[in-house]
């Protein structure tokens, strides 16, 4: 038997650039949400244009619900919610029960995932992970791809409240989720990057940027970045996607990390990854990831290579 608005108390945690549409989108299919956001001023006026339930503590957000939605920065965030530092300080298991159940949607590290479930699981507390790919665009539109790792039965349980975010995957067990997610970022970071070096190398020559991704949409080389991102938010240099580069950079990074457990070489990921230090390191902290076209086309590699030197 599915999940049901009428049954169901859902909780939702990190009301930011991603979870305010998503969590809005629960309330408007009918489900019962509470929420709850380090910053309460953001969670109490959302809670009051939404009409759902805002409350002030991780432990009354899990004593009030049976599932809890996660939407956060990282893993490690989440395991601090989950289970607190140590088992100290507000988190969720001083309030959820057993036979509830965690979600995970945010970027997190496909082994810290399953090792999470695995100490939730002696509470008998079941947990999904079911990360995102479309941004904030896809969040508004309720049209994001949900990467849904785990048991079979319970994200089949919960697939009606994941329906009102976005399109359903099943990847398979625990973790499978978050690692096809990450994968995924790894290949757009690519073909950001393919597309902004190539942006580079024709204007050089004298060919209108506009011009090269109109004709790299209509041919082979269009990919999601020349498609929704340059035009939209590097030709026009407003960088604000909504997505940030750092997070970029920590998904890349963890895109590795699976690679080196599978004992898979994943040489051109790692250049990537390199590359994608250097624009961090050059626009510093809290840039846009559409931002990385501004340090190839306006930076490069040898003035990132001056700042890290």
């Amino acid at each position: 038997m599915s999940a049901s608005q009428n049954a169901t108390k859902v909780g939702f945690v990190g009301i930011g650039n991603m979870g305010q549409p998503m969590s809005g989108h629960l309330v408007n299919a009918g489900w019962n949400l509470a929420i709850y956001d380090t910053d309460a001023g953001k969670a109490e006026a959302f809670a009051a244009s939404s009409k759902c339930v805002k409350v002030d503590s991780l432990a009354e957000l899990g004593k009030r619900s049976e599932v809890i939605v996660l939407m956060l920065p990282d893993g490690g965030i989440v395991r601090r919610v989950a289970l607190g530092d140590e088992g100290q300080g507000d988190h969720l298991l001083l309030g959820l029960k057993s036979g509830s159940t965690i979600i995970d949607m945010s970027s997190s590290a496909p082994i810290g995932t399953r090792e999470l479930g695995s100490l939730l699981q002696k509470r008998e507390i079941g947990m999904l992970d079911a990360p995102v790919s479309g941004g904030v665009p896809g969040a508004i539109a309720a049209t994001l791809a949900i990467m849904v790792g785990g048991d079979s039965r319970l994200a089949e349980h919960f697939d009606p409240l994941l329906e009102a975010m976005g399109r359903r995957f099943h990847i398979g067990p625990l973790g499978s989720g978050h690692a096809v997610k990450v994968l995924n970022n790894y290949v757009s970071a690519a073909g950001l990057a393919a597309a902004a070096e190539a942006l580079l190398v024709a204007e050089r020559f004298g060919v209108d940027g506009n011009v090269l991704v109109d004709v790299l949409n209509a041919s082979t080389g269009r990919n999601n970045s020349t498609e929704k991102k340059f035009k939209q938010y590097i030709l026009n240099r407003a960088y604000n996607s909504g997505f940030s580069l750092d997070l970029m950079v920590k998904d890349l990074k963890l895109a590795m990390e699976v690679a080196r457990a599978c004992d898979v070489p994943a040489e051109l990921g790692h250049s990537c990854l390199r590359l994608w230090e250097d624009a961090q390191s050059w626009t510093g902290s809290n840039a846009d990831h559409t931002e990385f076209a501004r340090f190839v086309i306006d930076g490069g590699p040898p003035r990132a290579a001056e700042v890290k030197g």
